[in-house]
């Protein structure tokens, strides 16, 4: 096995973990982000991005390649679509396998990022791919001059769903509620839209089709009723779980969500162990708190190796 030393290693390319990279890079620590998906993450899947602050409009794409850009020019090492086989948390050094290659850090930044929220009912995995899409950004033009539904109520939804008119005949938002918990001009905007309308306090309870989806059962929740609904695609936006799967027979320490807890340094209850970005618990999720988490985890990070080399 060949061993890599790194003062710092950052599991996953996220903005939060990219921001980790520049700052700990820019500083001349020798870091590595290790990412099993592509570098960008959840920000990737972003259509339009318009709050971000000194950036008037752009892409989840483009404000990703720039961030990956950034990172790379300080010397950060990035590597993504790995496959972690080991890795050991505990202790003095931390480490993490990668086919026959083990990197090697005194700390460790955790920052593996969230992904899609799933209804589970019956045929979502079944036409998952094949009617059924959790990325605007990714699948949209396949629906040009179709009727999609999208389902969900926060500011993704609702963002998503406007950004979707773009392409398709006819949206269809669904939600469980009888109210949004998006942000007023976003429920606006859609509202505005003619191309979008509404079912709402009804939930998708199955799905349907041949080669491709091609109907959805839904059920009305305040009167019970079940009905069916013809449809070229469906888009769900009902939030994030945490990308914590590989850290649950480990010492990290996870709240009931499988989010890792951590303090305001972004400490985790491991010395020498950090985290940011959506894995961890946190209120909001979007791409200034990563920035925000990335920032902070890289810092005190950085402080943490070098009191222990100047020791």
């Amino acid at each position: 096995m060949e061993e890599k030393r790194y003062d710092v290693i950052i599991l996953g390319g996220g903005a939060a973990g990219m921001t980790a990279g520049i700052y700990l890079s820019r500083s001349k620590a020798k870091v590595v982000i290790l990412d099993a998906g592509t570098i960008g993450g959840q920000m990737v899947l972003t259509y339009e991005i318009a709050n971000y602050p000194g950036v008037e409009l752009t892409t989840g794409y483009q404000l990703s390649s720039t961030m990956k850009k950034q990172a790379k020019s300080f010397g950060c090492e990035v590597k993504p679509g790995v496959k972690i086989s080991d890795f050991v948390l505990e202790g003095e050094e931390k480490s993490v396998t990668v086919g026959d290659i083990i990197y090697k850090a005194p700390a460790i930044i955790l920052a593996t990022g969230g992904r899609s929220r799933m209804l589970n009912v019956p045929g979502e995995l079944e036409f998952k791919g094949r009617g059924i899409s959790y990325c605007a950004t990714c699948d949209g033009d396949f629906f040009q001059d179709k009727e999609i539904i999208v389902v969900g109520g926060g500011n993704s939804a609702l963002e998503e769903a406007v950004a979707l008119t773009k392409y398709a005949s006819k949206v269809t938002i669904l939600h469980e509620f009888d109210h949004f918990q998006a942000f007023e001009h976003a429920v606006e905007e859609a509202r505005q839209n003619p191309k979008i309308d509404f079912i709402m306090e009804s939930h998708i309870t199955e799905f349907s089709g041949n080669e491709s989806l091609r109907m959805v059962k839904y059920k009305n929740l305040k009167t019970g009723d079940i009905h069916e609904k013809s449809i070229d695609g469906v888009f769900i936006f009902i939030g994030y779980e945490a990308n914590t799967d590989i850290l649950k027979d480990t010492a990290v320490e996870l709240n009931k969500w499988n989010e890792i807890v951590a303090n305001e340094k972004m400490e985790t209850n491991l010395t020498g162990v950090y985290t940011a970005g959506d894995c961890r618990h946190k209120q909001f999720r979007q791409i200034t708190t990563a920035v925000a988490d990335g920032t902070i985890a890289a810092l005190n990070a950085l402080h943490f190796v070098h009191n222990k080399t100047t020791k």
